[in-house]
């Protein structure tokens, strides 16, 4: 199960920590239990984007170019033979990349994992953001 930092879910979905606690207070999203600061099961919040997504406010739209690198969270998988459909929601944006099944499998992706949509042109490949290990 990816679990994330309550500041790491924030800042993938483009929303304040405080948002992201009151999800928990409300029980739309799960904590992850054990010792130590409160981590967020990012499955949890993956389906909670799916169930809802029009009825949330994902932040702002950012008043900078943020190029090519969307951060994001992987909220669908659909694994196919050989390529496999992967769905981030990147803030307010969900973005859709076709990438080969051994990539995904390599990547070790799920639904929940953190991740960054590299966009060029109309190709989309998927890494998993420095530092996070699943």
């Amino acid at each position: 199960m990816p679990k994330y930092r309550i500041s790491t879910i924030a800042n993938l979905l483009g929303v304040s920590d405080d948002t992201i606690r009151r999800w928990l207070d409300e029980n739309l999203i799960k904590a992850v239990t054990g010792s130590g600061p409160k981590r967020v099961d990012g499955a949890s919040v993956a389906r909670f984007l799916q169930e809802r997504p029009s009825a949330i406010h994902l932040g702002e739209k950012p008043n900078q170019s943020i190029r090519n690198h969307f951060q994001g969270l992987v909220i669908a998988l659909k694994k196919g033979q050989v390529m496999s459909q992967v769905d981030l929601q990147c803030g307010p944006y969900r973005v859709v990349s076709l990438v080969s099944t051994e990539a995904v499998e390599e990547l070790n992706l799920e639904v929940g994992s953190a991740a960054t949509a590299q966009i060029k042109a109309t190709n989309v490949s998927v890494q998993l953001p420095e530092g996070e290990k699943l």
